[in-house]
């Protein structure tokens, strides 16, 4: 275990070359210089892995448990050439890579990796396990943007600093938990171009929303993975979807999302083991997975974002208000529909209202029906008080919702195997009630 430790002590060492990049960056050179020397120390190191270090202490220091049977260090020559295909981008102005995004996902990742592996030493549980990334990676983080900020000028604001950092380390650590230690270059991508996209955007980050987005986002996702609500994917999904709704959005975004979250999860564990028994329950002893979390909740997620960057987008901001409220009425009317709908006996298929067996995509019961209006209409009560929205506004997001949940159903009847998945089903299905409240909300913006 002490091995793993000074392996991602070495992985740290090399992630800090990317020190060089903002300071290459600010010196005014040509683009095309200042790329290739961004990059060199990192194509250096990944040669070296491939053709140099083949044996000897050095190897067992840095190889992977994969890297003996090949006899060189590939998990560290892609690391390494990830490093540098990014460190690439920073200079050349037709990409323009934020030198605070590149160093800020490198730090995360390799600093995240030694703090996950100390906590390690002590126990294996996969909860505190990730937990120690987590933080490690948003301290490192932090550390990381300050220093970008006094190397290369512009700095950021403390909040946004904070924001950003956190979003890394979340985002971070939910594809860590997701993929396979080897897919630390994927993670590393995939958390840079995030923050690139969080810069390019302009998003502003209010000091208390940041403060009190981060505290109650992570202490709402302890408490549904000590219920056993989610798994551990399911619960970093749902804690990075809440912080970005509080800080981006507001309380009243949050409110919707965690009613969802809240009420969608218990409805899971009702009555369990008799769903068990007809075999519509969800695995896992009813814990949503990020999946399933993501599915239900991505295009709420890019309405609010939206709603962040909506003067970049030239789009009304109360649109995708609409839109936000819209695709979580559907998710809870979905998930209300199949969890309460499935436990009543002679559901019929939506499109030819045959009788089927309990279970079947695309089946409906009027109990089920019945449910999820009530949630579509308990999302938009909700919605009517944060967003101030009359009768008629409220109307439309139970309208939304329940147009998403009958496409969901259609498309589990006609699509739901052959083509598509559930997760993709769920996508499907709240797009369309985002798209039905935003479009009947015309008017009314």
């Amino acid at each position: 275990m002490t091995g793993n430790v000074r392996r991602a002590g070495a992985y740290a060492l090399v992630g800090s070359l990317a020190l060089v990049v903002p300071v290459l960056a600010g010196r005014g050179l040509d683009p095309l210089t200042t790329a290739g020397a961004a990059a060199l120390p990192f194509v250096a190191v990944g040669l070296a892995a491939l053709y140099v270090v083949d044996e000897g202490p050095l190897f067992d220091l840095l190889a992977r448990p994969g890297d003996y049977e090949e006899g060189r260090l590939f998990g560290l020559a892609a690391f390494a050439f990830a490093c540098a295909g990014l460190a690439l981008l920073v200079p050349l102005r037709q990409f323009g890579l934020p030198p605070t995004a590149f160093v800020g996902s490198v730090a995360t990742l390799v600093v995240g990796n030694v703090t996950a592996e100390l906590v390690r030493l002590r126990t294996t549980d996969q909860f505190a396990v990730t937990t120690g990334f987590t933080l490690g990676g948003l301290v490192a983080a932090v550390a990381a943007f300050l220093a970008v900020g006094e190397i290369a000028g512009g700095r950021l604001a403390l909040p946004l600093v904070a924001f950003l950092a956190a979003v890394a380390a979340l985002a971070a650590a939910l594809l860590r938990a997701a993929l396979f230690e080897r897919d630390d270059p994927l993670v590393l991508v995939s958390v840079a171009l995030l923050l690139w996209g969080f810069l390019e955007l302009g998003i502003a980050a209010p000091t208390v929303r940041v403060g009190v987005g981060i505290g109650v986002s992570a202490l709402l996702g302890y408490v549904a993975f000590a219920l056993g609500t989610a798994s551990l994917t399911g619960m970093l999904t749902g804690v990075l979807l809440a912080l970005l709704a509080i800080v981006l959005g507001g309380y009243g975004w949050f409110a919707l999302l965690i009613t969802f979250f809240g009420l969608g999860g218990l409805s899971s564990k009702f009555r369990y083991e008799e769903k068990a028994a007809r075999g519509i329950a969800e695995d896992n002893e009813g814990a949503r997975g990020g999946g399933n979390v993501l599915a239900n909740s991505a295009v709420a997620l890019v309405a609010v974002v939206l709603f962040a960057a909506s003067a970049r987008v030239g789009m009304p901001p109360e649109l995708f208000r609409y839109a936000f409220a819209g695709s979580v009425a559907t998710a809870m009317a979905d998930t209300l529909s199949s969890e309460i709908g499935g436990l009543f006996d002679e559901p019929r298929l939506v499109t030819t209202f045959e009788r089927v067996e309990p279970g079947t995509d695309g089946a409906v019961t009027w109990q089920g029906q019945v449910a999820g209006l009530a949630g579509a209409g308990i999302i938009a009560g909700i919605a009517a008080v944060f967003f101030e929205l009359g009768p008629v506004a409220a109307g439309i997001v139970v309208v939304g919702g329940f147009v998403g949940t009958l496409a969901d159903s259609l498309l589990g009847a006609t699509l739901e195997g052959p083509v598509l998945g559930n997760q993709g089903v769920n996508l499907l299905a709240t797009l369309a009630g985002a798209i039905v409240s935003a479009a009947l909300a015309l008017g009314l913006v």
